[in-house]
């Protein structure tokens, strides 16, 4: 029975939310970006305090890595490595796109099996953080920084795909078309935890020394 802490502070919204064997025992968000840092530590000790289990006890940190706010990435990075070193546990790095993927799918892709999926995090002007996924969140498009235009994911003409996340409203503002679906999804550490129960099963876990925030690009902040 594993109980991982999941950290998400990669964008405007963070939140902790803490799993035994799958199954949430504690959640807390905070919708203050410059407020992440005080959140996070605090926020993990109290859950846990109210769910009865000990910080020895946690088997695993898992936290978005990336892409997202410069900032937020260190936040949540630095406090699931400190964890990690002190109490001798493995970290999990979940990319930030395929999270939010994963809250689309669960809330709305039913609807169709050969639907796509398109997280965007807004990366100031017309860049975004983006990625592509299918309903097995399997990558169709990687994760990449991408400067929007007229002919952007082109090649996806033929294929019905969702946009969602702060960048989408951009690509709704060059795309006049009206089969464009851009839904409102909101992702939180919940999502990361199911992901994280998965990479803790196989073992899927990073060099503590050697990870770093996958950023995209150097300078992105939301802040």
């Amino acid at each position: 029975m594993a109980i991982i802490v999941n950290i998400d502070t990669a964008t405007e919204n963070a939140s902790i939310c803490v799993m035994r064997d799958g199954e949430m025992v504690g959640y807390a968000k905070n919708q203050l970006q410059k407020e992440h840092a005080s959140f996070v530590h605090k926020s993990i000790i109290d859950i846990l305090h109210t769910s009865g289990i000990l910080l020895s006890n946690v088997d695993a940190f898992a936290v978005t890595s990336g892409p997202g706010s410069y900032t937020g990435l260190r936040v949540g990075i630095s406090t699931a490595k400190g964890f990690c070193y002190a109490l001798s546990k493995p970290l999990i790095f979940i990319n930030t796109l395929e999270v939010m993927a994963a809250a689309a799918i669960e809330t709305i892709g039913k609807e169709s099996v050969h639907m796509l999926f398109c997280p965007m995090i807004d990366a100031r002007r017309m860049e975004v953080f983006t990625a592509i996924y299918d309903q097995g969140l399997n990558e169709t498009l990687p994760p990449q920084a991408l400067l929007l235009d007229d002919n952007s994911f082109s090649e996806f003409n033929t294929n019905e795909v969702i946009f969602f996340g702060s960048g989408s409203s951009k690509y709704k503002t060059l795309k006049r078309v009206s089969n464009l679906k851009v839904e409102q999804v909101d992702y939180n550490a919940i999502h990361l935890g199911k992901l994280a129960e998965k990479a803790f099963k196989k073992n899927n876990f990073v060099d503590l020394s050697y990870s770093e925030p996958k950023y995209l690009k150097e300078f992105f902040t939301a802040n």
